[in-house]
This record gives C-alpha cells, sequence and structure tokens, in this order.
C-alpha cells in the first residue's frame, strides 16, 4: 500500500500479468476523472503515471485481491476466477464506468494525487492516520469490488 502501509496477500500470483499497469491506468481513469473533474483523456495520463509507482500499483493489486478473495465462492477455484478475469479485462477494459465517488473511494483518490503531486502534502498524514489508513483500506476494497464487478460482467 501506499508508503507506510502493509501490502497485503495478492490474490493470484497471475493477477499482475491479467491486469497489467497499462490496464490498471485504464480501469481506474474513469473513477478519477470523476472525482478530479477532468476528461478521460487526462485523467488516463495521471494514472499511467501513478501506475509507473510500486506503492501504487500495489495498493491497486490489494483492492482487488480483496475483491476477489470475497467474489470467490466454495466451487470456484482461483483459476477460474483470473481466467475469467482475464476474459474481461480483453473484453471490457475500455468500457469500465466511473465508482461511485464515496469517502472511501476519495480517500483512494486522495492516495493518487499524493502520488501525483497534486495533494496538499499534509493529506500524507491523514492517510497514516489509524482512521485514514482504515478509509484508504476501504476504499480500495471498495474501487476492486467495483472494478472486478464491472470487469466479471
Amino acid at each position: 500500500m501506499c508508503k507506510g502501509y502493509n501490502v497485503r496477500v495478492l490474490f493470484s500470483k497471475r493477477l499482475p500479468h491479467v491486469v497489467t499497469r497499462k490496464d490498471l491506468a485504464l480501469i481506474v481513469a474513469p473513477t478519477y476523472a470523476k472525482s478530479a473533474e477532468v476528461d478521460f483523456d487526462e485523467a488516463h495520463d495521471r494514472m499511467e503515471r501513478a501506475a509507473s509507482s510500486q506503492s501504487i500499483v500495489d495498493s491497486l493489486y490489494e483492492g482487488l485481491s480483496a475483491a476477489l478473495f470475497e467474489r470467490k465462492g466454495p466451487r470456484t477455484t482461483e483459476d477460474e476466477l483470473i481466467d475469467q478475469l482475464s476474459a474481461g479485462v480483453q473484453k471490457r477494459r475500455s468500457r469500465v464506468k466511473a465508482a461511485e465517488i464515496t469517502a472511501s473511494i476519495s480517500a483512494v483518490m486522495v492516495m493518487l494525487n499524493l502520488e501525483l503531486g497534486y495533494a496538499p502534502e499534509m493529506m500524507r498524514g491523514t492517510l497514516a492516520s489509524p482512521k485514514g489508513a482504515q478509509l484508504l483500506r476501504q476504499g480500495l476494497r471498495d474501487l476492486g469490488m467495483h472494478l472486478v464487478a464491472q470487469l466479471l460482467k
């Protein structure tokens, strides 16, 4: 997770190969555009820059992993779910809709803006506080749930 946070376990070691950094930038861009009130192209450019940061990528994978762990049923194998996600990424990555902007999703957007230099540095302390860190974890999970739902339609 973003500087100073713990990275959780990945759902599958295949996840970074199925959802690449470029895919992450593309699927997060609509939510970022809505949040930052910029057009999609500007949001996509910013998300590509953010996705060059390993800590940001790890955080986004953490959210996707949390969503996939929740989505996995007793009869679904990890590989089946990753295969479905892979097909969804290929078919729908450019049609992902923006997530609803909630307090927790806003925390993720603040994390992205801190990485990009668009948020005041004091916000880093807010995200590092116990309440901020919890909100950020919830936001990563919520964003992951939204993205997984969009990709696994």
